[in-house]
């Protein structure tokens, strides 16, 4: 018998199947399919995914044989994977002296007699280990058989890609996820310590506004209300900033109920205390909607409070529309006001992308608003969309997924 060579790149081969994180995992029904084919068409009782660790071969998927792995000094796979694109074929090992005396070739009931294994390389070049077939008495294949055993080797290098690329995604996302939750608690953190000082601005611009009026001038008394109106601004940006980032709390939590649109959008156009001369056209029809209420209440508050907002008529006039099919609601926010460029819709839902438009009160958007808004409607299963005409009109159109009503006992 004779003991299978070490690959050169043993190191990195070994560093690629540790990498690949499939070794003592539990059997896939994908990987057992494939050995089923490859003994099929090679008319084998036995047939094997194997991976060759530094001491040993272990058996992710296999047929006819009850053994989970052995030693890497007996193994024909060992021998195999030292040509790393050659199929390897022995069809008498009683014959080879390779594998005479191998303990293998000696089993009572079911010796390794006829080999065929194809290494399962990698794009760098690391053979991991084999597909092989193997029946307990001397045999050939055919060409076509090789053909096939080769190809359904391929299938499997491809499904370990898919599976790196996988555990790749994963921990990209584990990662992002940590990230996003650091800078979570980094927003609540800056929102707490930026405030506080924000506030005590406020109060002692007036302070100092009231105490010492009669000392300042108006140029004075217009610097303490800039700073004023800045602090608030600030304080305004913060405060979008850490619901931006609390966002995916409000949209995953389960507090679906059911209301009808009207009542919601009658609370929702209270809380704006309107003073301009203002027409709201609720939908024609009252429909009842199970859904988040308190994320629904955030997107419309966002979006009619750019309509309100973002419109520089003489008489403000939006249209409210929603509708229902089977599977979604579909709601449409239309005004008369100052409208997009048509250059800045494609990215209007960006964190921090705004039209560079001044509001009804001259000040301009931070562009975080839209952004959460698309953030909670995604996260709602839909999606949003914008059709505007500068100076005319903008119209907002969004789809929530539609959840079945849970029934009561």
């Amino acid at each position: 018998m004779i003991i299978p060579k070490t690959p050169l790149n043993e190191v990195k081969r070994l560093k690629a199947l540790k990498n690949l994180g499939i070794l003592n995992t539990n059997p896939e029904q994908e990987f057992d399919d494939l050995v089923a084919l490859a003994a099929l068409v090679c008319n084998t009782p036995v047939s094997l995914i194997t991976f060759i660790e530094e001491k040993r071969q272990w058996f992710k998927a296999k047929i006819g044989t009850d053994l989970c792995e052995t030693d890497r000094e007996v193994s024909f796979c060992g021998h195999a994977i030292n040509n790393s694109n050659e199929l390897m074929i022995v069809e008498d090992a009683t014959k080879d002296e390779r594998f005479i005396d191998n303990p293998l070739t000696k089993l009572i009931d079911t010796p390794v007699i006829f080999y065929a294994g194809m290494p399962l390389t990698d794009k760098e070049g690391n053979s991991l280990g084999t597909l092989c077939v193997i029946d307990h008495k001397p045999k050939s294949i055919t060409k076509h058989q090789q053909k096939a055993l080769k190809t359904i080797a391929n299938q499997v290098v491809k499904m370990l890609e898919l599976r790196v690329r996988n555990n790749n995604l994963k921990i990209t996302e584990e990662e992002l996820r940590q990230k996003n939750n650091l800078l979570k608690d980094f927003a609540g953190v800056v929102s707490h310590d930026l405030k506080m000082p924000l506030t005590n601005m406020i109060i002692t611009a007036d302070i100092l506004k009231e105490k010492y009026s009669e000392q300042l001038d108006n140029k004075g008394k217009q610097y303490l209300d800039y700073l004023k109106q800045s602090s608030f601004a600030l304080s305004d940006y913060i405060t979008k900033i850490l619901a931006h980032y609390e966002t995916d709390d409000l949209s995953k939590k389960d507090l679906r109920e059911t209301f009808d649109i009207h009542h919601l959008l009658e609370e929702i156009i209270d809380l704006f205390n309107i003073k301009e001369d203002c027409e709201i056209n609720f939908p024609e029809n009252n429909i009842d909607i199970y859904c988040n209420r308190v994320a629904l209440e955030q997107i419309l508050l966002n979006l009619l409070g750019n309509s309100l907002k973002y419109n520089d008529k003489d008489k403000i006039i939006v249209d409210i529309e929603c509708i229902e099919n089977s599977k979604y609601y579909q709601f449409t926010i239309k005004d008369n006001g100052i409208g997009i460029p048509k250059e800045k819709q494609n990215n209007i839902f960006e964190l921090f992308s705004t039209a560079n438009q001044l509001d009804r009160n001259g000040k301009k958007g931070n562009g975080i608003g839209l952004s959460t808004v698309k953030k909670i409607i995604n996260n709602m299963g839909g999606e949003i969309s914008v059709n505007s005409k500068l100076g005319k009109e903008t119209t907002f159109t969004f789809t929530i997924k539609k959840n079945v009503v849970k029934k009561t006992a």
